[in-house]
């Protein structure tokens, strides 16, 4: 028997941040991005409509705190998952999450395998559910085990790339910023690769989530935060 698709609804009001978790959000198997959300008005009347398995919801909305929009979801809605994504690392915010029964608790800027670790492992966790009346105290700890392990096969590191990276356009990516030291912007980077704006940002984040490069999100009196990537020397 087939697994049920998780569909999955963004709330986040950052658009670049919106196109990276969908774009490996639905390279995933058995997960589908069905909607986006910028505020926490827009996701309630959205939930009107349409209830996904997952939400993956920012703190910082522009009309209301994540956390609140995490509570009227609660009061409605208790069938809905729910992974935060958010830049917001004080206790208080984490400790609220944590009451309002969220799944997982991601800081930005995300480490794109941590991501991709967490959405498996609630796949993992819902298929466990699924197909298990009943369960015993060791099945009941393996549900609620922390996703903070590094997995390792024989003490030998092994290279594996996700989805959409490919090894050959990440070696050209380094080999081009390589000798750069000052802090770009992707569109910047774009123009110094030769690649697309879309494909750069997949790899720049990758690079920061193996800790190659870090961003800086600058925000300015008008518009959008801006992200400037810079290459750590090591």
């Amino acid at each position: 028997m087939s697994k049920e698709t998780i569909n999955v609804i963004i709330v986040e009001d950052d658009e670049d941040a919106v196109n990276i978790y969908k774009q490996f959000t639905n390279q995933l198997d058995h997960f589908n991005v069905i909607a986006t959300a910028s505020s926490g008005s827009q996701t309630l009347q959205l939930l009107k409509v349409v209830q996904p398995q997952l939400l993956l919801l920012d703190v910082y909305l522009p009309d209301m705190n994540g956390i609140e929009l995490l509570r009227e979801i609660r009061k409605e809605y208790r069938g809905i998952d729910v992974i935060m994504i958010t830049a917001a690392n004080d206790t208080k915010t984490v400790s609220e999450a944590i009451r309002g029964g969220a799944f997982g608790y991601l800081i930005k800027p995300i480490i794109i395998d941590k991501f991709i670790a967490t959405l498996k492992q609630y796949d993992e966790v819902r298929e466990q559910l699924h197909l298990n009346a009943l369960v015993n105290q060791a099945n009941i700890d393996d549900l609620f085990r922390s996703n903070n392990k590094v997995e390792s096969v024989s003490g030998t590191k092994q290279v594996t790339y996700p989805k959409g990276i490919d090894k050959h356009t990440l070696k050209l990516v380094r080999n081009k910023i390589r000798y750069t030291s000052e802090s770009l912007s992707a569109d910047e980077f774009s123009q110094l690769v030769g690649i697309s704006y879309s494909t750069i940002r997949r790899y720049l984040e990758y690079l920061v989530s193996l800790e190659e490069m870090e961003v800086e999100v600058l925000y300015g009196s008008v518009g959008r935060p801006e992200r400037k990537y810079k290459r750590l020397i090591k």
